[in-house]
């Protein structure tokens, strides 16, 4: 029991150790960053080393001018010639990208400026159809207007035909109280109601 309570005793971490055990992952971390960064230096000096040799060994042998020199050298000039045709290739390609980013901004200023016009027009339409509303109100209005002068007019000649008719019989209407209401109410002037 009591070694059993010596080891857990020797198992519990100290802060110290544990700010020991951080310094040492991040050393270690920062060791394989450097090493990955010494391993990728490595390859390409390597490389660069490889294409320095492989030169050297072409031009030991163009030098010698046999047949297979020969073909070295019409081979470095069909790569020289494809890589001009790439590269010029790669320039139409990039042109031909731009040529086509031209279109399409152009094509969506036009799409932009289409939604702009069509918003104008169903805007006017809209005005032009309150407007036109406004006119045919306003026209039922004068032809109410014209319709009720007539009446008015129409009724105004009534009473004063009734008027003459009544003072033309010689009658006293001022004696008989219905046919003094009538005469008063003819007197009255349509045109203010």
């Amino acid at each position: 029991m009591e070694c059993s309570t010596v080891v857990s005793a020797g198992e519990e971490s100290t802060p110290d150790q544990v700010m020991e055990e951080g310094l040492i992952e991040a050393t270690v971390e920062e060791l394989e960053r450097e090493m990955e960064q010494a391993k990728i230096s490595f390859q390409n000096k390597t490389l660069a080393l490889h294409r320095v040799q492989l030169m050297n060994a072409l031009r030991t042998k163009l030098r010698k001018n046999d047949d297979d020199s020969k073909l070295i050298l019409e081979t470095i000039k069909r790569i020289l010639m494809l890589s001009t045709a790439a590269i010029e290739s790669q320039k139409q390609a990039r042109e031909m990208e731009e040529k086509l980013n031209d279109i399409k901004r152009k094509r969506l200023s036009l799409k932009q400026a289409g939604e702009k016009k069509l918003l104008q027009i169903h805007t006017m339409k809209k005005k032009q159809k309150e407007e036109l509303e406004c006119i045919e109100v306003g026209e039922m209005l004068k032809r109410i207007r014209r319709n009720l002068q007539k009446e008015t007019e129409m009724t105004t000649l009534i009473q004063n035909i009734f008027q003459s008719i009544i003072i033309g019989s010689r009658v006293n209407w001022a004696e008989d109280p219905a046919l003094k209401a009538i005469v008063l109410q003819l007197e009255k002037n349509v045109a203010l109601f």
